[in-house]
Order: structure tokens, then sequence, then C-alpha cells
């Protein structure tokens, strides 16, 4: 694609429901309704950014020791806490997973310049008490670091890349703008083969990592909502790299699904905690 994409600010995304309804967490006031009218492609992509901005954080610490550079993360940008260099085992996937951190890092980077000056900040990440909720949830145990050992790290990398596909594939479906379309599309498939790589992967290392990604599923098909949009790497005593509804179609997420995953919440209008503890910086915000 040749240049920045310009955005256009007030383009209807129809088909979305009604945003920030709902029962609030204990405490903590419930948003203002965002309407379906007041949505742009604009919002959609700044959300993406947000999800964006974890992945890139993840894997760049698991694989240089570091995250995301100060001229890539916003004039104020939130802290990110957790995450360390992975000692990798097998040199290819240490090579894959630095290639992953390369390309979410371009997606920063894409997003970013698309914007321009309606980019959002990278938003507060924490890692530690995001992935101790999933391992507590997902019956991993107390001790479970995704920065421990390579095989933790692609786990923790599965539970992003499934997440990431869905949601692409559901803004693939409100997306107005031809060009944004075609750039989400593309993007969709880079998080496609992330995911396909790192299912594959697990699949590999055996019955262990088997169980610990079907746990990881299940504990995300608990709170995203009432439809069943998640699978495990094993199904039937088989495998099941590719997540897909019968006629072999990715599932789709709407925001909100997404949000109940990276908040991990099942309630409706919470608008921070799990990995965004203040939560995602843009309109789109409230599951």
């Amino acid at each position: 694609m040749q240049g920045a994409l310009h955005l256009s600010r007030r383009q209807s995304l129809q088909g979305l429901v009604v945003l920030g309804a709902g029962a609030a967490l204990s405490g903590i006031a419930r948003p203002s309704p965002v309407l379906a009218q007041d949505i742009s492609d604009e919002d959609i992509f700044r959300f993406a950014l947000n999800l964006e901005y974890m992945e890139a954080e993840y894997y760049l610490r698991g694989t240089t020791g570091k995250g995301i550079d100060a001229a890539d993360a916003g004039s104020k940008p939130g802290d990110v806490v957790g995450g360390k260099q992975v000692s990798f085992e097998t040199p290819a996937i240490g090579e894959f997973m630095q290639e992953v951190a390369e390309n979410e890092l371009a997606h920063v980077r894409f997003y970013r310049k698309t914007l321009g000056t309606d980019a959002v900040d990278r938003p507060a990440i924490d890692f530690d008490a995001g992935f101790k909720a999933v391992a507590e949830a997902s019956g991993l145990g107390p001790d479970f670091d995704p920065f421990g050992n390579e095989t933790n790290f692609v786990l923790g990398g599965m539970l992003f890349e499934d997440v990431g596909v869905t949601a692409y594939a559901g803004a693939a479906t409100v997306l107005k703008n031809k060009d944004f379309l075609a750039a989400a599309a593309g993007i969709l498939a880079v998080e496609a083969y992330h995911m396909g790589m790192a299912r594959s992967t697990l699949y590999r290392k055996g019955e262990e990592a088997w169980k610990a990604a079907n746990a990881v599923s299940d504990a995300r098909e608990k709170i995203d909502g009432s439809d069943d949009k998640d699978q495990g790497i094993q199904a039937d005593g088989k495998a099941n790299i590719v997540p897909s509804t019968p006629d072999a179609i990715a599932f789709t997420r709407t925001p909100q699904e997404v949000l109940r995953i990276v908040y991990l919440s099942d309630k409706d209008g919470v608008s921070k905690g799990g990995f965004y503890p203040e939560g995602m910086n843009g309109t789109l915000k409230s599951t």
C-alpha cells in the first residue's frame, strides 16, 4: 500500500451494538454509552492500535528484553509492567518469535502513521497481573510465567493471536473505507499466520502443552460471551490447529467480546482491568 491512508472522521459502522451498556464493576461508574452512529473507521483503527501495542510489547520484551521505544509509544504513554527476555532452547522457535515481534511493531507504526495526530498513546499494560489471572482461571498454577521458557511464551502468544484474528475478522464486517478494509484484511492474514504457527508449535510440544492450550481456550470461552467462539489445539483426539466454524470460516468477535478477554471480565460496562489496568485509550473501551 502506497503512502499513509487518509481517515474519514465520521464514517458510521452500522451493525455495531450500543456500546457501554450494562452493569458496571462494583464501585466504578458506568461509562456513557457510545452510539453506533458515533463510531468511525478511525475508532476501529485506534481500538486495533491498543491491541497491537500489547502484542508488540509482549513479543519485544520476550525476544529482546525491552519494549517499544519512546518514539513509537506516544507523547504520554502508560507504564508497562512485567516481561523479560526468554531463553529459547529451540533456535527455530526463537527466530519465529523474533519475526512476530518485528511484525507487531510494524503494525504499531502503521497505525500510528495512518492515524497521525489522532493516534492514541500506548495504554498502561500489566503482563504480571494479566497472566496471573489467566493462569488462575486456566488452572496453570500460581507459578506460571509466560516469559519463563519458550513453551510458556508461545502459549501466552496464543492467548493474544487467537483473539486478534477474531477481532480483525469482526472489523472486516463493519469497516466502510475500502483502503481501511484492505489494510485490516492484510493484517488479519499476518495475525492468522502467527496464530497457526503458535498453535502448531504448541501441538508439537506434546500432551502437556495440549492441555495447557485447551485450558486457556476454555478460560477465554467462559468470559467472552454466550456464543461458542473458541477452540483448543486438540479436539476429538486429534489436532485442531485452525479454529473455525463448520464451514471453515474464522470466528468473529465484537470489540466488547475482545474487551471481555483482555480485561478478564465477564461483566458488561467494564472499562478497565486485566492486561489494561487503566483501560484502553479511545472511544471503544467498555465491555
